[in-house]
């Protein structure tokens, strides 16, 4: 098809997905599953001055866990770190690179204190971002990504939106995952789904 316009389809996949995949599954989420720490050792976010690695990001009351280089095997990590990382690294470096967002980085950005408050921040940050992707139109996509994407600044800013959308499938997801093992051990489930139990205990 030659008249086919593929910035709708682009931004239609990951639409599609967090309204119908993603967005509800992150509904009501507390400030346990947020910081809960399934072992002993994991990268999270933490009030300043109390985290234990080697380094810390971060420009109010709470600071994302880091290292550099980072371990091998890499640390496991909490939700509210795996947001962190969606919400800065993934979307708002890239709103600030791409489409006028004040600039931002780890060291900078303002990490919630609450599960409700990083929620916020993604949706924030989701909605701009896919914005900012229609503002492209179809000549936009072609273009090249620039100096921001560092190696990659020679690709099409088409590459950058597909990244985009597998990291935030990909560790949304994850973050699912941790909410229901979450449920799963601290409660008896017995037959009910996950998302049962969540509508029943809310």
């Amino acid at each position: 098809m030659t008249d086919q316009t593929w910035n709708p389809l682009l931004r239609e996949q990951i639409d599609w997905h967090w309204a119908k995949q993603l967005r509800d599954r992150l509904d009501g989420l507390t400030d346990d599953e947020y910081f809960w720490e399934p072992q002993p050792g994991c990268w999270s976010v933490r009030p300043r001055g109390t985290g234990a690695v080697p380094a810390q990001a971060g420009s109010g009351a709470m600071t994302i866990d880091f290292a550099m280089p980072q371990p091998d095997p890499p640390p496991f990590t909490t939700i509210a770190w795996r947001l962190g990382h969606v919400i800065v690294g993934v979307l708002a470096v890239r709103n600030a690179a791409h489409f006028g967002r004040a600039p931002t980085d780890y060291q900078s950005f303002e990490y919630a204190e609450t599960a409700e408050a990083a929620l916020a921040q993604l949706d924030a940050e989701f909605a701009e971002w896919q914005a900012g992707v229609e503002t492209l139109g179809e000549a936009g996509l072609a273009r090249p990504c620039g100096e921001a994407e560092g190696p990659y600044a020679a690709r099409p800013l088409a590459a950058l939106v597909l990244h985009i959308n597998r990291e935030l499938i990909h560790h949304l997801a994850e973050v699912c995952l941790l909410r229901d093992l979450h449920l799963h051990s601290h409660r008896h489930t017995d037959r009910h789904t996950p998302r049962q139990i969540r509508q029943e205990a809310s």
